[in-house]
């Protein structure tokens, strides 16, 4: 079956590659044009607004490349600096959607599993209950839960054997970005067996005798409580956070002084096998099924399987890995990918080689490097036109196209014009004074247009401490000039060629 899948996922991927580009036209395509090629009755080109004047007007420290492109054959209509390797930051995580796809095959679902390596008997399972991670970034409270009523129901009461957790599908990583601030809920750890995007949920409210505090793995039908992970409020005025990890368990330290009232947050958390494993211990034991505690498994036994759960489909998975941009779930699928095309994928940057090197196959870029799948790591490097390419090859009715989130194209006040009829599915991408877009362009007339827009200042982001990172100062401001940049570079796109 899987291989069934894999090879119609290549077909169905190669042959949307092939679908409305013309690549020998995409490779001989200039990538500098002088000036936009004037249309007819030329009243909307006198109309467009000069590019260098809206750059001199974003007022953007560091660096500009972009590239707009006929999405069917690929011609470049307009770039500056094209061919500059920029940070992509999450436009990345729309070139993992295909390398996911072409990899793995749009059926394919995330499977987590629970093996008995005996029999059962009377309720009594002579031998081990194991629960088998697939990698799945999706995977919540609830689900596990589902996976103990199955245990419920197929008679469990007790193990005589031990409680193990596997989590070898995947390469154990500790944090996505190590340079990101450590409290931060989007830089988890990620492995073959993940839980409520391997973050704990830390919820605190004031009361007469000080703070009360849990940390829990909330869903929206169960909240277990956890004790892999603990919270202290300690009297200091910075940092906010503090983490350190003492005898298996997360060790977090909170300032007292910024809590308030009360309030909650999402904390990544750095041992999700672990995690997912005395959740799941909580939730059997509140459907009858007395487990021991966990033990970590090295190598996948052999067994029966009494309870699984599947995913959603790939493709509803990566729709909304791009919508929300949850980075767990870039680096699961992209990870996943790799070792189904059978390449090592020891670490994420060996892993995000592997998606550079078959973007240079599949997609024309010989420059791209990426440092993960979710583009998180601000090393990665990818130009404007080796983007545009990869989305003209693809082509605008290929599979990314649907899977883009709708982005409104906003009036001179920076609000979106929800019922303008021009029609615009990218992604986004932002880190600290980085910002980028990329995606399709439909306008009721016209050619449908391939774009990507990267802005980044380097050198103002390497310059920040630790202490700086979640809120720079500055940054906000940046990214919004950048945003504004964007949507006025669309705009003169649609006057000249829409």
């Amino acid at each position: 079956m899987a291989n069934r899948g894999t090879n119609l996922s290549r077909r169905w991927v190669l042959a949307a590659l092939g679908a409305g580009a013309a690549q020998g036209a995409l490779a001989n395509a200039p990538l500098q044009a002088p000036r936009p090629a004037p249309r007819p009755a030329g009243l909307q080109n006198a109309a467009a607004p000069d590019a260098a004047a809206l750059i001199a007007k974003a007022r953007l420290s560091g660096k500009i490349g972009y590239a707009v492109a006929d999405a069917r054959t690929g011609e470049i209509l307009e770039a500056k600096n094209p061919l500059l390797g920029l940070p992509p930051a999450s436009v990345t995580k729309a070139l993992t959607a295909l390398y996911g796809l072409e990899a793995l095959g749009p059926a394919y679902r995330f499977t987590t599993q629970v093996i008995a390596t005996g029999p059962v008997s009377g309720g009594r399972l002579d031998g081990d209950l194991v629960l088998v991670g697939g990698g799945d970034p999706t995977l919540d409270t609830d689900m596990l839960a589902d996976l103990a009523a199955q245990l419920h129901a197929a008679g469990l009461r007790e193990v005589a054997g031990r409680f193990r957790y596997y989590a070898g599908a995947l390469p154990s990583v500790a944090a996505i970005d190590p340079g990101q601030p450590p409290h931060v809920g989007y830089n988890p750890a990620i492995c073959g067996l993940n839980l409520n995007f391997n973050r704990v949920h830390f919820e605190w409210r004031r009361g007469s005798g000080g703070y009360a505090v849990t940390m829990d793995a909330r869903a929206q039908r169960y909240r277990p409580e956890v004790s892999v992970a603990r919270m202290q409020v300690v009297n200091r005025a910075a940092p906010v956070y503090t983490y350190s990890s003492k005898g298996g368990v997360d060790e977090w330290t909170v300032a007292r002084g910024a809590l308030g009232k009360g309030g909650a947050r999402w904390l990544p958390v750095r041992r999700p096998a672990l995690y997912t494993a005395e959740v799941f211990q909580t939730l059997a034991r509140a459907h009858g099924i007395a487990l021991p505690r966990p033990e970590a498994a090295d190598r996948l036994p052999g067994g029966t399987a009494l309870a699984r759960h599947a995913s959603a489909p790939l493709p509803d998975i990566l729709r909304d890995m791009l919508k929300y941009s949850t980075n767990m779930t870039a680096e699961a699928v992209g990870l996943t990918a790799t070792r189904a095309r059978s390449l090592p994928a020891l670490s994420l940057d060996a892993s995000g080689d592997a998606m550079a090197g078959w973007m240079e196959t599949r997609l024309g870029a010989h420059k791209a490097r990426f440092v993960d799948h979710s583009g998180l790591g601000d090393a990665s490097r990818l130009s404007a036109a080796e983007m545009v390419r990869a989305l003209a090859q693809v082509g605008p009715d290929g599979p990314l196209r649907p899977l883009l989130k709708t982005i409104a194209l906003r009036d001179d006040q920076g609000r979106p014009m929800r019922a303008h009829p021009v029609e615009i599915r990218a992604k986004t991408g932002t880190l600290n004074f980085v910002s980028a877009l990329a995606g399709y362009i439909r306008a009721p007339s016209g050619p449908d247009l391939a774009f990507a827009i990267f802005t980044a200042d380097p050198a103002r982001r390497a310059s920040l401490v630790p202490a700086e990172r979640e809120r720079p100062e500055g940054g906000r401001a940046w990214v919004g000039r950048a945003r504004t940049l964007q949507s006025d570079l669309i705009k003169r796109w649609l006057a000249l060629y829409g």
